[in-house]
């Protein structure tokens, strides 16, 4: 048995892992989710949906493939025009990027808010407090006095001042029914996803193909190389990102099987 064979999930601390083995950021990934679940800031639903996005990305070879980089620039873009930009926050998210979403809020100037199917109070007082020790100011969603109109589930509750007033939403790992009912709303969408082929990204302005311990990271830098760009520079960047293009894309690297 190799070195690499005896590592397992279950462990204490990410260093823990070693940054060279061939499935690090699964195994990044899966510690992340675990250690998020018994912080009570991810459902138990969490790991299964992960497990899911685990398998897309094995087959998209683990990487941040061209498409996905194109839209993570015309993301950055869209984020750095919007008026009023807010990143929406599940548990998985938390649990898996918590300072890197952070960082992005900081450096498109955007709100963060909690946006929960299982939402407790409990639950959200624990993710904005995992958000705010690792870098957020400040911390939307716990106020919830405004519903997404056409949802009837607990996720329909956001801040008057956050999701629902908001131009353009980062939804990050979500479900298809809240992101129909955002695009109803008119909200300008950025969806991070590793299914080309769920209704998030299918519905989304900008679909992000990718695993989003990669993908955040990946649009805070291009946001900051874009920070002193002009509007009609920002505005060249969306108007050029075709979506279609970057879901067949997407679609065909994961059909094709070449790893």
């Amino acid at each position: 048995m190799s070195d690499y064979d005896s590592v397992s999930a279950d462990v204490e601390t990410e260093e823990e892992i070693p940054e060279d083995h061939p499935r690090y950021q699964d195994l990044l990934t899966r510690h992340r989710i675990e250690a998020g679940v018994e912080k009570g800031i991810t459902h138990l639903q969490g790991m299964h949906a992960e497990g899911r996005g685990s398998a897309f990305d094995y087959l998209l070879g683990e990487e941040t493939i061209p498409s996905a980089d194109e839209a993570e620039r015309a993301a950055a873009a869209q984020l750095l025009l919007a008026d009023r930009p807010v990143l929406s926050i599940n548990g998985n998210v938390a649990a898996l990027v918590p300072g890197e979403m952070a960082a992005l809020a900081d450096a498109v100037d955007a709100d963060l808010e909690v946006n929960l199917f299982n939402r407790t109070p409990d639950r959200i007082e624990a993710i904005a407090e995992h958000l705010r020790e690792h870098g957020a100011d400040d911390v939307k969603g716990l106020e919830a006095d405004a519903r997404i109109p056409n949802l009837d589930h607990e996720r329909s509750k956001v801040d008057a001042d956050g999701i629902y007033a908001a131009d353009v939403v980062l939804v990050p790992l979500e479900d298809g029914d809240r992101a129909e009912a955002l695009d109803e709303m008119g909200k300008t969408e950025i969806v991070i996803d590793l299914n080309p082929l769920s209704r998030s990204p299918q519905v989304a302005d900008v679909p992000i193909v990718d695993n989003i311990i990669r993908a955040v990271p990946t649009i805070t830098e291009h946001a900051r190389d874009l920070a002193d760009a002009d509007e009609a520079t920002l505005r060249a960047i969306v108007e050029d990102f075709d979506r279609e293009r970057a879901l067949e894309a997407a679609e065909k690297r994961i059909r094709s099987g070449e790893l």
